[in-house]
């Protein structure tokens, strides 16, 4: 979760009147060309030299930090961002994600923090200034974004706690309390006010589980001589039976784990009918057979050739399936000082629940010179606020599978993917980033453009259905012609989307006030997928209207 979007020759230099701050996209960022792309069509190359005055007034921050801020959420847009990214062609904040914002706006601070020691009074002078509109524009979005905690304090946290005193025991230094948090389950409050880059949380390597952990043990040595086996299947065989061990070292971590997570993975009969037609159906089904046909080939063959180390009680499927629940649910992605990217259980951190509007959303290295892993916030936490990380760009369908909840608010990596075949046709000589091999829609009041040759759908979509009609190179001009292809367009998206709307059939007899927790989130799932398709068989209308009464107007010149 490091930010390594802008190159590391981003610098500082000191100048007559002030001084410049060098900001330039990284040749290794995956989506280089795109990104090149959009820069160069708001003006920028992907190497920029901002100037900051050496007495800059309050409007003079204001419009370079807001050029700063282009450059950055650019270069932070993932590719779900990139991809409807082209269809606003606006610079407001809505434009981007609130994790792109905190995201561009912590990258501009870590920039000019990171300028040299040594530096004159007037250019600390000017960075001081810089840095604090920087924080002021923090603050706003913070503001603007705060979520009420509400905690349930009918439920009991002693394990938890017990677990708190444990790290601390063992080194974990901590800002947090450990509650149950009103519609989220458990979470970690903040226990004193929390400015950008104080750390929430910070926890030594040693009580990391990790591969290291295993390595010395007996099942490591056979489990290593197998072809192929990963060693996130080597932890999670170890703990099913690590979460028994009354000596183990983690036990207090092992007693503070729920039964049951209750992810989609979990999901009965019932939750599995309900999903009928919906994308979550096909995405639980195909995890769930890929978790039983790695069981079947693996786990009954290790209890008969080593019992002793794999008791067949203890490597059940039902255990197997309760320890892909804690790993897909409770794991990170954590890069240790040896340069290599391991899967790891993070005690006290797994506390730390999903939001769109994170708190946190850099970390994941482990600091050599401490040997801890530290967890600083990128945005403000008030004392008794929820703090929270972001989990990754997930879907909903994705968090749900895997995490067991649908978060709340707009996400943006709700997207719905089209089986279309991009083939060689999607490619326009100019312009890298029509280059897209895969096509997806998602609500389209995510979209700030419904204008014709629009319509709040996604651009590369648009275009290559265009190309896909008129090979040659496609002017978006208003003329008869090419309003008749708008309409096929239109028509054939409200067709394809009709269909998914007819197949997503309402589920009879089922009151979700009453429903289990898997068919309450099932429904929740189906009515959110529901209004996706809705929003974009409205959108499909109104553009149809648009264009319908621009060629109305060509008829009546005839």
């Amino acid at each position: 979760m490091e930010d390594s979007k802008f190159c590391s020759s981003n610098k500082i230099k000191e100048t007559d009147d002030g001084c410049t701050i060098v900001v330039q996209l990284s040749q290794n960022d995956p989506f280089f060309d795109k990104k090149k792309s959009l820069l160069s069509n708001k003006g920028f190359d992907v190497r920029e030299q901002i100037k900051i005055q050496s007495s800059p007034c309050p409007d003079s921050i204001a419009t370079t930090l807001e050029r700063m801020l282009e450059i950055a959420r650019i270069t932070h847009l993932d590719e779900v961002e990139l991809y409807f990214g082209q269809s606003d062609e606006c610079s407001s904040l809505e434009y981007y994600s609130p994790r792109n914002e905190v995201e561009a706006l912590n990258s501009i601070i870590a920039l000019v923090n990171s300028s040299p020691s040594g530096k004159t009074h007037t250019e600390m002078n000017v960075l001081q200034a810089f840095r604090d509109a920087i924080l002021d524009r923090i603050n706003e979005l913070t503001d603007k974004n705060r979520e009420e905690t509400k905690i349930d304090k009918s439920y009991s946290c002693d394990k938890e706690k017990s677990l708190v005193e444990w790290g601390e025991s063992n080194g974990v230094k901590s800002r947090l309390d450990i509650v149950h948090v009103e519609g989220a389950g458990r979470g970690a409050i903040a226990t004193k006010n929390l400015n950008v880059g104080d750390v929430a949380l910070e926890v030594p390597i040693s009580i990391v589980i990790s591969e290291e952990i295993v390595r010395p043990s007996e099942m490591y040595h056979i489990l290593e001589q197998i072809d192929g086996i990963s060693s996130e299947t080597i932890l999670l065989l170890w703990s099913m039976k690590e979460r028994h061990n009354c000596n183990s070292k983690f036990k207090v971590y092992f007693d503070t784990l729920p039964k049951e997570f209750n992810t989609g993975l979990s999901f009965g009969v019932a939750a599995i009918m309900a999903l009928d037609g919906s994308l979550l159906l096909e995405e639980i089904m195909q995890a769930k057979e890929h978790l039983r046909v790695q069981y079947d080939e693996l786990v009954p063959a290790l209890c008969n050739s080593y019992p002793d180390e794999f008791p067949p009680e203890l490597y059940t499927w039902e255990q197997f399936l309760w320890a892909c629940e804690l790993w897909y649910s409770n794991s990170m992605k954590i890069m240790f000082p040896d340069g290599k990217l391991r899967t790891c259980l993070i005690p006290i951190a797994g506390f730390l629940n999903h939001s769109l509007h994170p708190h946190i959303v850099h970390y994941g290295k482990v600091d050599s010179i401490t040997s801890t892993l530290k967890f600083p916030l990128s945005r403000p936490c008030r004392v008794g606020e929820q703090c929270c990380l972001s989990y990754g760009s997930f879907s909903s369908s994705h968090l749900i599978t895997f995490y067991g909840f649908l978060p709340p608010g707009d996400n943006p990596y709700d997207i719905i993917p089209l089986d279309i075949d991009a083939g060689e046709t999607d490619f326009i000589e100019d312009s890298s980033l029509s280059i897209w091999t895969t096509h997806m829609v998602r609500g389209t009041w995510l979209s700030k453009n419904h204008n014709i040759f629009h319509y709040g759908l996604p651009c590369p979509l648009l275009d290559f259905l265009r190309r896909a009609r008129i090979p040659k190179s496609y002017a978006k001009t208003i003329t008869p012609s090419n309003l008749e292809i708008e309409i096929e367009i239109l028509e054939d998206l409200q067709s394809t989307f009709t269909n998914m709307m007819e197949n997503l059939v309402e589920t009879e007899l089922v009151v979700k006030e009453s429903a289990s927790w898997d068919v309450k989130l099932a429904l929740e799932f189906k009515d959110l997928q529901r209004r996706i398709i809705s929003s974009i068989l409205t959108s499909c209308k109104a553009g149809l209207k648009l264009v319908q009464n621009e060629l109305s107007k060509f008829a009546a010149k005839e």
